[in-house]
């Protein structure tokens, strides 16, 4: 860099001392300055600016080259680890990435939905069975448990089945500007499609008889009744529950592995948490599958 700018100020000089003869020549002509003397000066000049502007050149491409030791990545991101360390000879148009730079703000989110689980929502809707909102409400829970603060939005509804899985891929995206959400990380995606009349039934409250019936007990005056249920998806630990059971209804949740139909039962009233931690009236909690007395829940509206 430092020959470059020499050459560009050599370069001036001799353009100066050239401009300066040709000026002298030009007042001395015909007084002991030949026409020669004077068209060789103007020669010489036009040599010089030449030789200037090569060197002007020259110091342009040993900038560039200064610049090109920089290397910038062309989006903003997050690096991975550098592949190489200082003083690495790196070249041209090698094979071996440096880094990779990830753009994740804002970041796409890539989730499978079964086909068959897709027809059956059309169906709903066409049925009128299930009303849809206005627009999709997209949210998102972290492997923390929680709820991430802010929408998303569909990108790419997907547009093939996969023949292995059966599913279709859909890509949505996220505002990230916290860097919250990372590349390869578990996340849960929760559509929110529009609005049912339905029964949330916890899932450890049934059974699927080996036709694929799903069936639940029912407390009514004092004797288990067996119910088939009509489901319509799943939500968190629940059934979406459309027929076979109504809001209010007490629910056998335990006591379910000697149970059988009209059988005489005691309840004992219990609440059921999101997670499916059964909670008795005295406090106490126990998991689904615990054995005891036959214990009891409301069924819940879900909207």
């Amino acid at each position: 860099m430092a020959a470059a700018e020499a050459e560009v100020e050599l370069a001036k000089a001799s353009v100066s001392a050239a401009e300066e003869t040709v000026s002298r020549y030009e007042g001395l002509a015909g007084t002991g300055v030949t026409q020669e003397d004077l068209a060789s000066a103007r020669v010489s000049l036009l040599q010089s600016r030449a030789d200037l502007s090569s060197a002007e050149a020259s110091l342009e491409l040993a900038e560039l080259d200064l610049d090109r030791t920089e290397i910038k990545s062309p989006i903003s991101g997050f690096p991975d680890i550098s592949t190489v360390s200082v003083g690495a000879l790196v070249t041209e148009n090698q094979t071996d990435a440096l880094t990779t730079v990830t753009r994740i703000d804002p970041i796409f989110v890539d989730v499978e939905e079964s086909s068959r689980r897709i027809g059956e929502v059309r169906n709903q809707i066409e049925a009128g069975s299930l009303s849809p909102g206005e627009q999709l409400d997209i949210g998102l829970e972290l492997e923390t448990g929680e709820v991430y603060d802010g929408k998303g939005e569909l990108v790419s509804p997907g547009s093939s089945v996969s023949t292995t899985t059966g599913t279709t891929e859909l890509r949505l995206r996220f505002d990230n500007p916290d860097h919250r959400i990372m590349p390869g990380q578990f996340l849960r995606v929760e559509i929110v499609l529009g609005t049912t009349d339905a029964v949330l039934v916890p899932q450890g409250a049934t059974s699927r008889a080996a036709s694929g019936a799903l069936t639940a007990f029912v407390a009514a005056d004092g004797t288990a009744e067996e119910r088939t249920l009509t489901e319509q998806g799943s939500y968190r630990n629940a059934w979406i529950v459309t027929e076979g059971i109504a809001a209010g209804e007490m629910l056998i949740v335990d006591g379910l592995s000697n149970l059988r139909d009209g059988a005489e039962i005691a309840t004992v009233p219990v609440t059921i948490s999101d997670e499916g931690v059964v909670t008795a009236a005295d406090g106490t909690a126990e998991a689904f599958g615990s054995s005891g007395s036959t214990e009891g829940a409301p069924a819940s509206d879900s909207r």
